[in-house]
């Protein structure tokens, strides 16, 4: 499924059409009836993890702030004595345009004073959403049928322009489920947090994977990081020593980000061990199925002689 750096990529399409009406409704997704979303306003698009949240409104009803403009009145109120504010360091632009998108996909808008209904996307294993354009078949399905993707949902606006979501599961909700310091491509990250996680004693390619602790982090993050880290997938994260969690903590964070950076300059990732038949050093690659004994598993790819098993 999209890990975190696609669906924040995800997010950036739904933006143009924040406060724009719903104009026409489409679609197969049978969790959600589609039609109640016809004339309302998308007030509001957040990314948390792997989910991608939709706030709508009444049309007729005020377009209260958003989320961004929310945090930036806070900011306001509270920097306003602040000394550091306008010392703070000079970043490249590329940059100020990711933080941006990290500071205001982070908040997370109190029960009570959430706007309207949040609609919550999660995404399947080749889930999107495109822009003004429908997905289009690249191959003949195993009927030797060429059909193209049948979208489960598509808002077509006001504006004349429409967005349609592929592969993925939604439901309505009161506000966002998350929690920033869980997010790793979140400037509130806790990486206190994450390290105690890391070193529990259960296999350090599980806990990589427990949303709880790294929200966004999903498969291919998870080979890479342990590639890069040169730490074996299975090797129980109480055995390794603070410097080598920190190592892969970093791996972690900077990977993620420039994933994202990637999908925002329209670059394709380049990865060094998944789906790998050798690693950059030329060593065969192996591939398994691993986890916790009893617990769910996923495809691992991995070097043994960069990533040798720890005794």
């Amino acid at each position: 499924m999209p890990e975190g750096p696609s669906v924040r990529k995800f997010q950036l399409l739904t933006s143009p059409f924040v406060g724009q009406v719903v104009a026409k409704v489409g679609g197969s997704s049978r969790k959600i009836n589609v039609n109640d979303l016809n004339t309302l306003r998308l007030q509001d698009s957040q990314v948390h993890g792997k989910s991608l949240y939709l706030a709508f409104v009444a049309a007729e009803g005020p377009l209260g702030p958003t989320a961004e403009e929310t945090v930036l009145q806070r900011e306001a109120v509270s920097g306003a004595s602040s000394p550091a504010q306008g010392e703070q360091e000079r970043t490249h632009p590329q940059d100020e345009k990711l933080q941006e998108l990290q500071h205001s996909s982070s908040e997370v808008p109190d029960a009570a004073e959430g706007p309207g209904n949040w609609l919550r996307i999660h995404f399947g294993l080749f889930g999107s959403i495109r822009a003004n354009e429908f997905s289009r078949a690249n191959k003949a399905n195993k009927r030797g049928d060429w059909k193209d993707p049948i979208p489960r949902l598509v808002l077509h606006f006001e504006s004349g322009g429409f967005l349609a979501f592929y592969n993925c599961r939604m439901h309505w909700c009161s506000s966002p489920r998350a929690d920033p310091a869980s997010d790793i491509l979140s400037v509130e990250f806790h990486r206190g947090r994450a390290l105690d996680a890391l070193h529990a004693p259960n296999p350090i390619c599980s806990t990589l994977l427990d949303q709880r602790y790294f929200s966004g982090l999903g498969n291919i993050i998870k080979n890479e990081i342990l590639y890069l880290a040169k730490i074996h997938p299975l090797t129980q994260g109480s055995v390794l020593a603070l410097p080598d969690l920190e190592r892969l903590l970093d791996c972690a964070v900077q990977f993620s980000s420039d994933w994202l950076h990637s999908k925002l300059s329209g670059k394709r990732l380049h990865t060094q061990i998944y789906r790998k038949e050798q690693c950059p050093l030329g060593h065969a690659v192996m591939k398994g199925t691993l986890g916790p004994s009893g617990g769910f598993k996923r495809l691992t790819w991995w070097c043994p002689q960069c990533q040798p098993a720890m005794l």
